[in-house]
């Protein structure tokens, strides 16, 4: 089992940034995939940014250049900075971690939710 704790989400005005944090702590093998995904009230949730535990990153086109995703593999954290907010960022940030284990069986790990308010 993979536990994933948030933190920094909160209020901001337009244009400010905020830091998200996301630590897996448990029975860690080989976390392949780390990620963050958001979800607004009446959608869908939606990838924002992910990166493999080489460092390969993908982004949604909405945060291109404004969104930057980075990993302390030795501490199985990811982070995500993200600047030039906008109201249309506010949501609640889920981080999402894909683990490998020893037997090459993959689980998908969901955090608790973290809120992020962009007031223009």
């Amino acid at each position: 089992q993979v536990q994933l704790v948030e933190s920094g989400g909160g209020l901001v005005q337009a244009g400010g940034s905020l830091r998200l944090s996301c630590a897996a702590s448990g029975s860690i093998f080989r976390i392949v995939l780390m990620g963050w995904y958001r979800q607004a009230p009446g959608k869908q949730r939606e990838l924002v940014a992910s990166i493999t535990d080489g460092g390969s990153t993908n982004y949604a086109d909405s945060v291109k250049g404004r969104f930057t995703i980075s990993r302390d593999n030795a501490k199985n954290t990811v982070y995500l900075q993200m600047n030039s907010l906008t109201p249309e960022d506010t949501a609640v940030y889920y981080c999402n971690a894909i683990h490998r284990n020893r037997f090459t069986r993959t689980y998908n790990y969901w955090g608790q939710g973290t809120q992020v308010t962009v007031s223009s």
